[in-house]
C-alpha cells in the first residue's frame, strides 16, 4: 500500500524501451526547495489572475488538475510565450538551474552523463484528492528529446502505455514523492496518464501538507 513505507529499498525499473523509475531519486532538502519554486510559480499574476489554474479544453471541459507553465505556455494544443488562454502576459521564465536539474534527471535515468539535455519548458501541475490525468501524448514539441517528470507529495497510479492508443497494454507505476521517471527514445510517444492518487501519503516535511505536485520538463524545439 502506498501509505505503508518499504521493508526493503525500491528499486530503480526499467519500464519499457527508454522508460525508467528511479525512485527517492531527490532527497528532503532537494524536495523542499521545489516545493518552495513551485509556490512562488503558482502565486498571483501581476493582472490578479491565479498563477496556477485549470485549463480548459477544445470540448468545453475542463481538466481536474491546476497547471503553471514556464518557459513556453502550453494549451491544448500548441505553446506560446504568452497566456493566449489567460491574461495574455509572458509566460514565466525557465530558469537555468531547473535545466541543470533536467539534465542531471536524464543522465541519472539512462545512466549516461554525455547527453546533451536542454529542456526549455515545464508544465507545473497540482493534483489536489479529486484530480486525474487521462491518457495522452505528449506530442506538441518539435524535438522529441526525453520527458522528465518529478513527484511531489502524495502517491499516485502512474499509467504508462503504448505508442499506438489508449489501450492496453499498459504498466502501473506507484510515483511517490522524490521519484523521477523519464521517457524518450522508443518510449517518446507513449499515452500515459494518473487515473488516481493516494491522498495523504505524502510527508508534510517538504512543505506541501496535502495533494500531489508533478515537474515535468521538456525540449520544445520551438527555438527562442
Amino acid at each position: 500500500m502506498a501509505d505503508i513505507p518499504a521493508l526493503v529499498p525500491r528499486q530503480r525499473a526499467r519500464v519499457a524501451d527508454g522508460a525508467v523509475h528511479v525512485p527517492d531519486w531527490l532527497d528532503l532538502d532537494e524536495q523542499r526547495r521545489l516545493v518552495e519554486a513551485c509556490r512562488d510559480w503558482a502565486g498571483p499574476r501581476p493582472s490578479g489572475q491565479p498563477g496556477m489554474r485549470a485549463t480548459r479544453l477544445p470540448s468545453g471541459g475542463v481538466m481536474s488538475v491546476r497547471t503553471v507553465c514556464l518557459g513556453w505556455h502550453w494549451y491544448p494544443y500548441r505553446y506560446s510565450r504568452t497566456v493566449d488562454d489567460g491574461d495574455g502576459a509572458p509566460v514565466l521564465p525557465f530558469p537555468d538551474w531547473l535545466a541543470g536539474l533536467g539534465r542531471r534527471a536524464v543522465a541519472e535515468a539512462y545512466q549516461d552523463d554525455g547527453i546533451d539535455y536542454r529542456p526549455d519548458v515545464a508544465l507545473v501541475n497540482y493534483y489536489d484528492d479529486a484530480a486525474r490525468m487521462g491518457l495522452h501524448q505528449d506530442k506538441d514539441e518539435r524535438s522529441r528529446d526525453p520527458v522528465v517528470s518529478i513527484s511531489l507529495g502524495d502517491a499516485c497510479v502512474f499509467r504508462f502505455g503504448n505508442t499506438e492508443n489508449r489501450k492496453r497494454p499498459w504498466t502501473d507505476v506507484e510515483l511517490r514523492s522524490g521519484d523521477l521517471f523519464v521517457f524518450g527514445g522508443p518510449s517518446r510517444l507513449a499515452y500515459h496518464g494518473v487515473p488516481r492518487t493516494y491522498p495523504g501519503t505524502g510527508d508534510p516535511a517538504i512543505g506541501l501538507p496535502r495533494g500531489r505536485l508533478n515537474i515535468t520538463l521538456r525540449v520544445s524545439g520551438l527555438g527562442s
